[in-house]
């Protein structure tokens, strides 16, 4: 059962509706008091034999082996996201597939990290100053990674696009 009555639901619904503008006015009061979240996004991206491209990050310390990707801009679709820092990463244009894993963020609960299957459309032409190296890895051949960037990967493994 609803707190707020039935007629006080309708009278509020009259007003916005006779001064539309107080909508923006709640609409903004709303976003003010709710919670802020980062969102990152990360690529299991195969290549023609099953393989994955993992990528050694200056960034990551201490376990710098890992998939690429990088953080959402504002306003920006994570698949979006994930094209855009592939493609500035490694210069390579992905085809995003469909999401593998969604968590809460590893090191900030306010962040939400988003791994998506990727298929290659073309090579690595280019590592920008993010990266230190790369390669393509059989699962078998995985190096500690952070534990999202390993359950992305076994996630696209238990959905057999990659070859255990």
């Amino acid at each position: 059962m609803s707190v707020v009555s039935l007629n006080t639901r309708r009278c509020i619904s009259r007003w916005l509706r006779r001064a539309s503008w107080l909508f923006g006015v709640m609409r903004f009061a709303f976003r003010a008091v709710q919670p802020r979240f980062t969102a990152g996004v990360v690529g299991v991206v195969l290549d023609g034999q099953g393989n994955v491209l993992l990528v050694e990050h200056v960034f990551h310390p201490r376990t710098p082996w890992g998939l690429p990707g990088g953080w959402l801009e504002r306003g920006e679709a994570p698949s979006q996201a994930l094209q855009r820092e592939l493609y500035e990463e490694t210069g390579m244009r992905v085809l995003v597939d469909r999401p593998l894993l969604i968590e809460s963020g590893y090191y900030y609960r306010s962040h939400l990290d988003i791994a998506f299957l990727c298929r290659a459309k073309g090579d690595i032409s280019s590592l920008s100053s993010e990266l230190l190296d790369y390669r393509w890895a059989s699962l078998d051949d995985l190096p500690d990674m952070l534990p999202f960037h390993r359950a992305a990967v076994l996630a696209a493994a238990s959905q057999r696009e990659i070859e255990v």
